[in-house]
């Protein structure tokens, strides 16, 4: 027999509800920051700012900006790279196009912009918030840490453009690419050949 009372659903609690609308919410705001590229960014750079204040005021928490260099400079890596590394491409036979015959295909990044700032904002806020945390204050001497994270940035940059240079990419685009037509030289010179 069936206990009374007992309806066979199971209650979900207030506090996975709420979490489940906040996530709903928050999901939607995040979807509808998706075209305003210069205002989320801007937002990012108030996050930094405010984290850098911090930082600057309580004069401590290196460790914590170290770690956060080195995880933007991982996304920056990650934003400036192609999805199909082109070096192992021609292992595989799939080249990517070298001629102008061949077909164009537009740069893919293996980390997307959007992914690349909700990445580095939420960075940016976790690391605001550690700094309240007196755990996370590890003493150290705070110019050997900039100087390495400096040189790690350097060599990383110089294999990124080698690689780009090497494999003919740019991983920034400037605007719609609009279709110039013919030159007004080649067909001046076509016709006085003739």
């Amino acid at each position: 027999m069936e206990e009374a009372g007992s309806d066979g659903a199971s209650e979900v609690s207030p506090l996975a509800k709420w979490r489940n609308n906040f996530s709903k919410i928050f999901q939607y705001y995040l979807d509808r920051s998706a075209p305003h590229i210069l205002n989320r960014w801007l937002g990012t750079l108030a996050a930094a700012a405010i984290y850098v204040l911090r930082v600057y005021y309580v004069r401590g928490y290196y460790v914590i900006s170290y770690g956060l260099g080195i995880y933007i400079l991982n996304l920056l890596i990650g934003f400036m790279s192609p999805k199909v590394d082109p070096g192992q491409e021609m292992f595989d036979g799939s080249s990517s196009p070298t001629k102008d015959s061949d077909e164009f295909r537009p740069f893919d990044r293996r980390l997307p912009e959007f992914k690349f700032w909700y990445a580095a904002t939420k960075a940016f806020c976790v690391a605001f918030l550690m700094t309240f945390f007196s755990v996370f204050d590890v003493p150290v001497f705070w110019p050997i840490l900039f100087f390495y994270w400096v040189f790690l940035f350097f060599l990383t940059m110089k294999r990124q453009i080698t690689h780009m240079i090497r494999y003919r990419y740019v991983p920034f685009n400037f605007g719609k690419q609009r279709y110039a037509g013919k030159k007004p030289a080649e067909s001046t010179s076509a016709q006085s050949k003739d």
